[in-house]
């Protein structure tokens, strides 16, 4: 118990003289012990590193969940060490009432039966989101939280031990020069002196070893970065996948819609003119003239005839496909991830598309889905 109530006295002690050596140092009357510029370089650089953190680590949490009550409720399960509950993405959950919609309207119509296709897209989509933030929580938000909950809290303690270590050895400092003057003045016996250097010298000791600590946590802030930058790097890989997957997708649909009886794409115009309006005459009128003999080719082959396609004198490129792509219509060329073929462009063709050959197979291929080599 007597043990116990010294050590408290002690500390209480050592707490009221580091206070007291503060408010000097504010306050301009005692002299504070500086840091070398390397290490004040250090801390400054660890402060900026950990504030920086701190901020790409919150707007990223609002990019993948944007709603703020969602984001409070998966923080208190994970400092409460749950399992955070599956929630329904956005696009699934229009997906669902689309899906529903479609049921209740009709889903033999052209707009129930386009409702289900827009559904299924919009399923994927949210399936393609729900990957993408997961990928992106592991390989990036984590990484950043554990800087913060666990490096930057250990250089944090050093730092205060190290301010608490300064203290003592500047109010060492100023005992030792009190205990001189005093000395001077005959006041005060030589052992006095004596004590004061010797705290002084311990003090000294303490600071260096502290401070040697400190540097080398502070210096770590190198390895951070490093750290950082590999999960930067996988943090725009995954986006970069999950707007790929969102643009095939899309895709796939904007091609089903444009295929699917009885739907409008890119037009308001009614299929037919109206009965009442219609004559012989009008109709002969406005039809195009076939020469005869004339055959009408499919839009696809009217837009691209493959035979007649011959790869231009120079401008061929090779590339390197990323995605597994299914041709839609005998005008495109199917695509493995990760083959190579030779791309190259026509005059006037759509800048989206390159015209592909593999083998003696040739088709239009779309220009995300490559990656074009020199």
């Amino acid at each position: 118990m007597d043990f116990n109530m010294k050590k408290l006295a002690s500390d209480a002690g050592i707490f009221f003289t580091r206070a007291v050596q503060f408010t000097e140092e504010k306050f301009g009357q005692a002299e504070k012990t500086e840091l070398d510029a390397h290490f004040e370089n250090l801390l400054a650089r660890a402060d900026s590193t950990k504030n920086w953190t701190e901020r790409i680590l919150r707007q990223t949490e609002v990019l993948l969940q944007p709603n703020p009550s969602a984001r409070v409720e998966e923080f208190l399960y994970e400092k409460l060490d749950r399992k955070v509950p599956s929630r329904v993405t956005n696009g699934e959950l229009l997906a669902q009432y689309m899906a529903e919609a479609a049921s209740e309207l009709g889903p033999s119509t052209p707009y129930g039966k386009t409702l289900i296709k827009v559904s299924e897209a919009e399923k994927r989509l949210g399936a393609a989101e729900r990957d993408f933030i997961h990928t992106a929580s592991l390989s990036f938000l984590t990484p950043l939280r554990n800087f913060l909950e666990g490096d930057w809290k250990t250089i944090s303690k050093e730092r205060r031990l190290l301010q608490n270590r300064r203290l003592d050895l500047d109010a060492c400092k100023a005992r030792l020069k009190k205990a001189k003057a005093a000395e001077a003045k005959a006041t005060l016996w030589n052992d006095e002196v004596d004590k004061a250097e010797q705290e002084l010298r311990v003090a000294q000791t303490e600071f260096d070893r502290q401070a040697e600590v400190t540097r080398l946590l502070l210096e770590g802030i190198s390895s951070t970065h490093v750290n950082h930058l590999r999960c930067l790097h996988e943090f725009v890989k995954s986006q970069t996948t999950y707007y790929a997957q969102c643009y095939r997708h899309m895709l796939d649909l904007q091609k089903q819609l444009g295929r699917f009886p009885g739907t409008f794409v890119g037009t308001t115009e009614p299929a037919s003119p109206p009965l009442s309006s219609t004559s012989p005459t009008t109709t002969a009128a406005t039809m195009p003239v076939v020469p005869t003999g004339a055959v009408l080719a499919p839009p696809e082959e009217t837009a691209l005839c493959l035979e007649e396609v011959a790869p231009p004198a120079s401008g061929t490129r090779k590339a390197r496909v990323l995605y597994d792509y299914e041709a839609a219509d005998s005008s495109e060329l199917a695509l493995l991830a990760d083959e190579l073929i030779t791309v190259y462009s026509l005059p006037g063709m759509d800048p989206d598309w390159l015209i592909g050959e593999r083998g003696n197979k040739k088709g239009k291929v779309p220009v995300t889905y490559l990656e074009l080599l020199s």
